[in-house]
């Protein structure tokens, strides 16, 4: 019944743009799970009464202090602090429900969540993840970047297949209903120190990069590197994008 419906309804492809600022990471987590649930709720009651509501489609951008999260699926092994540790570096620490291990998120990250009812562009979960690297991987070309996919590693890397092999975005999302929820995380002016205390993504012996390293600059221009990934995200998924304020929020964002 829920496929009949879908694909009786339109398919709304215009996503609201919420450009959050500097937010605290769970209070962000808390905003991103009320709109993902409004999302499934809607999905439901157009499967219970047979109607064909269009769902509303979201994309998020932050940037967060410093914090320390670990997917479901990660090793707690993989923080290398302890609970002191972390409170002399200012930094925070959260399990949560997207897959993937353990990142870190923190000032100059471009921090990106899109919350997307798929069945509004394509049911494919693999596809969805390739499209949003590729987003990354044109806008970094843009800045004259060679970069691509890591086999059996998901986000964007540079020097693939070489001992200088070095990540440069993170990805890790959640899906259901065809929802998606979290995303990814562009190192853009990031002090890669901060990486030093995990083993990122649980993989050993791979390094992390930050934009800036690689132009051999001080600073990169963050609003225009979120204006390229708009624009190849937008491309790449035929969407539109509709700046909005944010949704009715329990959260203390």
């Amino acid at each position: 019944m829920g496929t009949r419906n879908s694909s009786k309804r339109q398919m709304n492809k215009t996503v609201q743009l919420q450009d959050l600022g500097k937010k605290d990471y769970k209070a962000t987590w808390e905003y991103q799970e009320e709109l993902f649930k409004g999302i499934v709720d809607l999905k439901i009651k157009n499967r219970r009464e047979e109607s064909e509501l269009q769902t509303p489609n979201y994309f998020l951008f932050v940037e967060h202090p410093h914090v320390y999260t670990l997917g479901k699926s990660g090793d707690l092994s993989n923080l290398l602090l302890s609970e002191k540790q972390l409170e002399a570096k200012g930094a925070t620490f959260y399990k949560i429900n997207r897959g993937g291990d353990i990142t870190y998120h923190g000032p100059g990250q471009i921090v990106g969540y899109p919350i997307i009812d798929l069945e509004n562009f394509f049911t494919d979960i693999h596809k969805y993840l390739r499209l949003l690297e590729e987003a990354i991987i044109l806008t970094l070309q843009e800045y004259g970047i060679v970069c691509g996919r890591s086999e059996g590693e998901t986000g964007v890397w540079l020097g693939v297949g070489t001992p200088f092999a070095r990540k440069i975005c993170a990805m890790g999302v959640r899906a259901s209903r065809w929802v998606t929820m979290h995303g990814f995380a562009l190192n853009v002016n990031a002090d890669l120190g901060y990486f030093d205390n995990i083993i990122p993504c649980g993989i050993r012996g791979k390094a992390v990069t930050s934009l800036n390293v690689e132009l051999g600059v001080e600073k990169v221009d963050e609003e225009e590197v979120k204006g390229k990934i708009l624009k190849h995200f937008s491309d790449l998924f035929e969407a539109i994008f509709e700046k909005s304020e944010m949704v009715n929020s329990q959260s203390k964002i």
